[in-house]
C-alpha cells in the first residue's frame, strides 16, 4: 500500500498499518536538545512497515525488555497510522499520546497495537515523542518541554497528510493516558496547539509540574552525577545511556515532568485557560495508587500532612473508605487533579468517567484501561492487570469504552451525560451506569488546598 505524504511516498503493509513514518527530523547532532524540526524528504518509496526506534529510555521494570537499546540512537520521532480503508475520505482520526512518568513509553510497545480500534472504523495515528532528559531535561538557552513540543509537531503532521490515508485533518481527537493525558490538558491551555485538534480524552491526569528553579536543582544534580557542566554542551558530549545511568539521582518516581517555562506552560492545567472549542472526556481509574506502588504502612494523619491536606483529613477519609490510604493517595496524584481539570474546561463541553472495574490482581489500578482503550488482553503488560486468561468481562466492557471512545471521536457524544455543575460521571464497570459526584466526600476535603 503506497501513500504520498509531503516528505515523500511511504509503503505500508497488507493490513493499512505505516509503521516509523519520520514527522520530524532526528533530534541528533546540532538538532539534540533542540525543538523539533522538519523532517528531510526522501525520494522513491520508503519502506513503513517496521516501527521506528524508542526514545532513549530504562526498561521500565527489572526484567521487563527494554524499548530502547544503546545501538537504537536518537532518530526517535516518528509515527505510525493504522487506516481501515485507504479509499474513503473523511473518516475520524485518533492520536494516541502514551504515558510512562515522562521518562518511558514508546510506540512500538505491543498494548499500543491500534489494529482492533481502527477496526471501528477510526483511523489511529499512534505518536513517540523524547521521554527523559532528551525531552523534558532543563538546559539554559535550550526550549524546555521538548516532549510536549514533539507532540504538536506530530499533530501538525496529521493536519498536513492525514488525508491521504482517509483521514479528516478537521475532525482529530487526541487520546492518552497519564504522562499522554497531561501532555493533552496542557496542548488544552496552549496557543501553539489551537486548532490542531477538536475533541480530547485524557485518561489519569497525574499531578507533578515543575517550576524553572525545581528543573535546574534536577539539572544540578544529574550534571554533577555524570561529571559534566549543567549546559547544553555538557549534556551534549553525554551518550543517551551515560545521561540513562544517573537520571534518578533526584528523590521521587520521575526526576522530569513538564517545566513551567512560561511560554508552552504556564501552570498546571487546571490552572490555564482551557479551549473551550475542544470537547473533552477526562476521568481516573478508581485505585489509582495501586498502579504506582506498594501502598506505604504510615500513619494516615502524617499520609494526609505530607501531601498538605488539614490535620483533619484523616478522619474525613476513615469515615468514607476502608481503605484510606489508597484513597487518599489516588486523590492525590490524579483523581483530584483530573477533576480540578474537568472544572477547569467549564466552558466547554466536558465529560467525566470512574474506571472501578476491579481485575484479579491489582484491582482498579493505574494502567488498567489501557487493555480496554485499544482491545489488547493478552499482552505482557495487560496480564500484569488481567491475569491469564482475562476475566470474562473484560470483552464486553472493553467494547462499551472503545464505543464510547470512537462514537465521541466520530459525533462528540460519548453516550453519558455532560459533567456540568452536578458532576455526573460515567461509571465504567462490569454494569456501566452513571453517578452523580461520586467523589464528593473526596472534592469536600480537597476544596480548601490551594491547587
Amino acid at each position: 500500500m503506497l501513500v504520498r505524504t509531503d516528505s515523500g511516498q511511504v509503503r505500508g503493509d497488507s493490513e493499512g498499518v505505516f509503521r516509523g513514518i519520520p514527522f520530524a527530523a532526528p533530534p541528533e547532532g546540532p538538532l539534540r536538545f533542540a525543538p523539533p524540526a522538519p523532517p528531510e524528504s526522501w525520494d522513491g518509496v520508503r519502506d513503513c512497515t517496521s516501527f521506528g526506534s524508542a526514545p532513549p529510555q530504562l526498561a521500565p521494570a527489572p526484567g521487563a525488555p527494554p524499548a530502547w537499546r544503546p545501538g537504537d540512537g536518537l532518530d526517535c520521532l516518528t509515527l505510525n497510522v493504522w487506516t481501515p480503508d485507504l479509499g474513503a475520505a473523511g473518516l475520524p482520526v485518533m492520536v494516541w499520546i502514551y504515558g510512562g512518568q515522562w521518562k518511558y513509553g514508546a510506540t512500538r510497545m505491543p498494548q499500543y497495537d491500534a489494529a482492533t480500534l481502527a477496526a471501528s472504523g477510526v483511523v489511529v495515528v499512534t505518536v513517540n515523542y523524547r521521554v527523559g532528559f532528551e525531552g523534558f531535561g532543563h538546559l539554559p538557552g535550550v526550549a524546555d518541554n521538548r516532549g510536549v513540543r514533539d507532540q504538536i509537531a506530530a499533530l501538525e503532521w496529521v493536519q498536513r497528510n492525514i488525508a491521504a490515508f482517509g483521514g479528516a485533518p478537521g475532525n482529530v481527537t487526541v487520546f492518552g493516558q497519564s504522562a499522554g493525558a497531561a501532555s493533552i490538558a496542557l496542548l488544552l491551555g496552549t496557543a501553539a496547539a489551537k486548532g490542531l485538534f477538536r475533541r480530547a480524552i485524557a485518561q489519569s491526569i497525574p499531578s507533578g509540574y515543575r517550576s524553572t528553579a525545581e528543573a535546574e536543582a534536577v539539572t544540578a544534580a544529574i550534571a554533577a552525577a555524570a561529571g559534566v557542566p549543567a549546559t547544553r554542551d555538557g549534556f551534549a558530549a553525554l551518550a543517551p545511556e551515560a545521561i540513562l545511568a544517573v537520571q534518578d539521582v533526584t528523590e521521587g518516581v520521575s526526576s522530569f515532568s513538564p517545566v513551567i517555562d512560561g511560554d508552552l506552560v504556564t501552570g498546571p492545567p487546571w490552572s490555564a485557560r482551557l479551549d473551550p472549542d475542544v470537547d473533552l472526556i477526562c476521568g481516573f481509574t478508581h485505585d489509582e495508587y495501586l498502579g504506582h506502588g506498594p501502598v506505604p504502612n504510615a500513619d494516615l494523619s502524617a499520609v494526609a500532612a505530607a501531601i498538605g491536606l488539614p490535620p483533619d483529613a484523616a478522619t474525613a477519609y476513615r469515615a468514607f473508605t476502608g481503605d484510606p490510604i489508597v484513597a487518599m493517595l489516588s486523590d492525590a496524584l490524579i483523581r483530584m487533579p483530573t477533576t480540578w481539570v474537568a472544572e477547569a474546561h467549564a466552558g466547554g463541553r466536558t465529560w467525566l468517567y470512574d474506571f472501578t472495574w476491579r481485575g484479579p490482581t491489582v484491582g482498579a489500578a493505574h494502567g488498567i484501561d489501557i487493555p480496554f482503550t485499544f482491545g489488547n488482553p493478552t499482552t505482557r503488560f495487560a496480564t500484569r492487570f488481567l491475569g491469564t486468561p482475562p476475566p470474562v468481562s473484560f470483552g464486553p466492557l472493553s467494547e462499551e469504552i472503545r464505543r464510547a471512545w470512537t462514537t465521541f471521536a466520530t459525533t462528540g457524544d460519548p453516550g453519558w451525560p455532560q459533567f456540568t455543575d452536578h458532576h455526573q460521571t460515567r461509571i465504567w464497570d462490569t454494569e456501566p451506569s452513571v453517578a452523580t459526584d461520586p467523589l464528593a466526600a473526596s472534592r469536600a476535603i480537597w476544596q480548601d488546598v490551594g491547587h
